[in-house]
């Protein structure tokens, strides 16, 4: 095992501390804690909290959004590990201004199970009205009939987004729930693999891929994707994500999308462009309109050799609010 880190058991808190360091005066540590990052922007009483949770290991996601219109409050366990719900309360808790707080998180049962006791606990000792709603936009982790138990992958980025502009906005609780509901229902994800990833504390790659083989439909944190293929092209690569979310998610002449391209770690720009450039001929050739494409590194999986094409379809309302302002650290739109 080849990384750059001290000892592995502190590579999740040095991971923290560095981000602290690194962007003082956007986050802060909720009392001291290294494993619960609020935002440090000043935030209007009154509006509506956002929070998040999951395991280290896929930054940007989920730490990387908290900030300024976007999410309030992001709590972090080990590597693909869920925080406690203890740490879930005292965050939702932290990011409450009187009007309630939207837990917006992945479809993993470890984070469902801590989230609802955590969600039970602020109700019934601060009465805390909380929301909760769950990204489910990986199409290969199970068929359209059965999409709730689908896996929350990259789309959490754009729900995020519009959540935090609907707060922004002065909307209320169940407002801002039914805006990030809306945008998932119009968010499809799909990726492929060419190479596993290693935790720190593990010491050995999640799973074993041939030299001339990709994984196609994986999960982020390595679970088995939909079948291991031949290495494809990356203009097969595009074709294909595209015929299978376009599928799942059908699109018309004339509609227009947002299309996020992102790295799962250990894939270069340029081949993540060389992917999105196929991927807009696609579009153009099929009528539809792309807005705001994503092209970059947005939930990561270590470094797995890879990438993920997320389609978001877009109406007036999701397009405003997809381009209003908001300044994290790894996000910035808008003019903040």
């Amino acid at each position: 095992m080849k990384k750059i880190m001290n000892r592995p058991e502190d590579f999740v808190d040095e991971v923290m501390e560095g981000i602290s360091l690194a962007y003082k005066g956007r986050v802060k540590f909720l009392n001291g804690d290294c494993r619960v990052l609020l935002s440090d922007y000043p935030a209007r009483e009154g509006k509506v909290g956002i929070v998040t949770a999951g395991g280290s290991g896929h930054l940007p996601v989920f730490l990387g959004y908290v900030g300024q219109g976007m999410i309030d409050g992001c709590a972090v366990g080990n590597v693909f590990a869920s925080p406690s719900a203890q740490k879930m309360a005292d965050m939702i808790r932290a990011c409450d201004r009187g009007n309630g707080v939207l837990c917006l998180y992945g479809n993993y049962g470890g984070d469902k199970l801590n989230f609802n006791m955590a969600c039970e606990t602020v109700e019934f000792e601060d009465d805390i009205e909380t929301r909760t709603v769950l990204a489910a936009d990986d199409v290969a982790s199970a068929p359209i009939e059965e999409a709730g138990k689908r896996r929350g992958v990259a789309g959490i980025v754009y729900a995020y987004k519009i959540a935090g502009a609907a707060a922004d906005e002065g909307r209320n609780l169940d407002e801002v729930a039914e805006a990030a509901r809306k945008a998932l229902a119009n968010i499809r994800t799909m990726g492929v693999a060419l190479s596993p990833c290693i935790v720190p504390e593990v010491g050995k790659p999640s799973f074993t891929i041939g030299e001339d083989e990709m994984e196609i439909g994986m999960g982020i944190h390595g679970e088995p994707g939909i079948e291991v293929s031949k290495k494809l092209t990356a203009d097969e690569t595009a074709e294909l994500l595209y015929r299978k979310l376009t599928a799942d998610m059908p699109l018309k002449k004339g509609c227009e999308v947002s299309v996020m391209v992102n790295g799962l770690g250990g894939t270069p720009l340029e081949e993540l462009l060389i992917v999105y450039r196929k991927l807009a001929l696609l579009l153009a050739k099929d009528e539809i309109t792309v807005y705001m494409p994503h092209i970059g590194e947005f939930a990561t999986s270590m470094e797995m050799a890879g990438l993920s094409v997320t389609i978001f379809k877009l109406d007036e309302e999701l397009k405003k609010w997809l381009s209003a302002p908001a300044a994290t650290p790894f996000y910035t739109s808008g003019n903040k």
